[in-house]
């Protein structure tokens, strides 16, 4: 699975943002997928998930209620939408894919990165 995120860009503070995720290559029908971010000197972490279901869903409590993760399997594309968006949320988010997963933040049981998209966030 080769995965394209895009949507990434400059924004102010209480702005809103939706990343996207385009899959190639195998369908993410039967995939997790995640989105994890890693800001400037910190570590990656985890920001959501879904189950290959899209079932369940999972969010960081740093985003819980700002942000939502959805997915379109007909488009094979899977989307973060961002509200209310604040000035530690700047980072490079990437997307992943687990297959067959049930949504995970643990990002080494995700087989497939994306590239990633830069937010900053200005205050």
């Amino acid at each position: 699975v080769q995965l394209q995120a895009s949507g990434g860009g400059l924004v102010q503070a209480g702005g809103s943002l939706r990343l996207s995720c385009v899959a190639s290559g195998r369908t993410l029908s039967t995939h997790a997928m995640g989105w994890f971010r890693q800001a400037p000197g910190k570590e990656r972490e985890f920001v959501a998930a879904d189950s290959w279901n899209a079932v369940n869903t999972y969010y960081a409590d740093s985003v819980k209620g700002r942000f939502t993760i959805s997915r379109d399997n007909a488009k094979n594309t899977v989307y973060l939408q961002m509200n209310s968006l604040k000035p530690e949320d700047t980072a490079v988010y990437y997307c992943a894919a687990d297959l067959g997963g049930w949504g995970t933040p643990e990002g080494n049981k995700y087989e497939y990165w994306g590239q990633g998209t830069l937010v900053t966030v200005s205050s």
